[in-house]
């Protein structure tokens, strides 16, 4: 790929780029219950409107540009009163959840070196339902992560098992509302009780459904208490780049007083250049973001909210109630908040996501980890939420036609392939062989997935973590990129 010698005209720039979504998944449609979050043509234009006017506005020096402390702290405001918060709590945005988590980390991290400066590397201590960034922070930040077990009933983190897991080393507990695998909130209350006790920040991932868990519970949920009414948590994340629907990438990480924020800032003024002060991981920044973000609360304001989170909850309860009606299938838990998982015992999860997706569905799978089940994965919209009576009469046909459909068939085979490696066998060659078993060529997957999925799931941790990262180097190199001609 080349710089055009010549520019091209605007109407020629904006056509090619829109060639370039021609493989991409048609989210906006109602019938993709994985990676979108949308709450609508009218909101997506009011954002898009407040994202061009403050695309080009740079937030590093809020004393040069005021608007954007404003909007960041408008909205922090906004989250905070959702959340119980006095007048102490402070925080920020961020470009999302991920961010919002490092931050948190690092925060905990400072002040368990300043308090604890001989007890030694720091731990996070967290439910094995919480969420991936936070390994991401440890690797980051050098920590250890230790894992509770959760129940196997309700999947919920159980507090009891994070007591007997404290060490003078633990700098951060961790609970989820809700987690992401499936929908439930984490006993806050309880681990704040444990929180205050031994004297270590808790911080609640509320990012994928904190902002509308209010909502849902003015709507009759009932779930714990997660934000700062519960004494003993310091922090909260919240995305609303999911369920406030506001583009990528808008997350509010909040504090309940500065003392415990001290750490998530940077400050450099020891070299030649401007004095630095970063209150997130980014240093310049668009404005864009916070606008949008600004534009949706006050376009859909709390009626509208309100409104959202009635389609959801009905929708969640419509979907509960159709998975349920399928005597294959099993609901894990008892979802609080619109993200839904459902195992099976007798056909391949993975073969029943293949049957959606032929008849026009995208639902995720998530994998077999440890002790907990395959499942699949649905996220709930107010946009996909009219369609589920739909997609729940697509669910029965697909179950039965994956019931006819081979599940195992990989295992021998690989366990075949792996009893065959030569330690000093070149590591591409073996990724290569991975690769060739689950039919995927290059990088192109097959159009059926369960094979991958299969060969993913049976694959040690350790290893999958290689397959996995040798096939995204490869997906991000010219050589693999669609449509380089033209």
């Amino acid at each position: 790929m080349k710089l055009p010698a010549r520019g091209l005209d605007r109407d020629a720039v904006l056509e090619k780029l829109e060639t370039y979504r021609g493989r991409d998944l048609p989210w906006r449609n109602g019938r993709s219950f994985g990676i979108a979050f949308d709450g609508g043509r009218e909101v997506e234009s009011v954002c898009r409107e407040a994202l061009a006017r403050f695309a080009y506005d740079n937030a590093l020096d809020p004393t040069a540009i005021p608007s954007a402390r404003r909007l960041d702290m408008e909205v922090v405001g906004i989250v905070t009163e959702k959340l119980g918060g006095g007048p102490g709590v402070t925080g920020n945005c961020t470009s999302g959840g991920t961010e919002s988590i490092l931050l948190a980390v690092k925060a905990a991290r400072e002040r368990h070196r300043r308090l604890k400066p001989r007890a030694g590397r720091p731990e996070i201590l967290m439910p094995r339902t919480a969420h991936a960034a936070f390994r991401k922070a440890a690797s980051y930040f050098d920590l250890d992560v230790v894992e509770t077990e959760v129940d196997p009933a309700t999947f919920l983190a159980d507090a009891g098992a994070m007591r007997k897991a404290v060490t003078e080393r633990t700098a951060l507990l961790v609970g989820s509302a809700p987690c992401w695998p499936y929908g439930v909130v984490d006993p806050i209350p309880e681990l704040g009780r444990l929180a205050l006790e031994k004297d270590i920040p808790l911080h609640v991932d509320a990012c994928v459904g904190g902002f509308l868990l209010p909502y849902f519970r003015r709507l009759g949920a009932t779930f714990p208490e997660f934000g700062f009414g519960v004494p003993g948590v310091t922090s909260v994340s919240v995305d609303l780049h999911k369920f406030a629907f506001v583009p990528k990438g808008v997350s509010v990480l909040l504090h309940r007083d500065a003392d415990f924020r001290r750490g998530q800032t940077y400050v450099c003024a020891d070299w030649p250049g401007y004095t630095i002060f970063n209150p997130t991981v980014q240093s310049s920044r668009s404005v864009g973001p916070l606008a949008a973000a600004w534009a949706a609360l006050h376009f859909l304001g709390d009626e509208g909210y309100l409104e959202m989170a009635r389609q959801e909850l009905e929708g969640m309860r419509r979907l509960i109630e159709g998975i349920r009606a399928i005597p294959a299938l099993e609901v894990l838990g008892r979802p609080d908040f619109a993200l839904v998982a459902a195992k099976s015992d007798s056909v391949d999860v993975f073969h029943v996501a293949d049957e959606l997706q032929k008849r026009g569905w995208d639902v995720p799978v998530q994998l077999r980890c440890h002790d907990l089940p395959a499942s699949l994965h649905f996220l709930v919209t107010p946009v996909n939420a009219r369609l589920i009576p739909q997609m729940v009469s697509d669910l029965r046909p697909a179950v039965e036609a994956a019931r006819g459909l081979p599940k195992g068939r990989l295992e021998g085979a690989l366990t075949d392939l792996l009893a065959s490696v030569d330690p000093d066998e070149p590591h591409g060659k073996l990724v290569s062989r991975l690769f060739s078993l689950a039919g995927i060529e290059g990088t192109e997957l097959p159009e059926r997935r369960a094979p991958v999925w299969e060969l993913l799931e049976a694959l040690p941790p350790e290893v999958r973590r290689e397959i996995v990262g040798e096939f995204m180097n490869l997906l991000y190199t010219p050589e693999a990129c669609p449509a380089q001609s033209g």
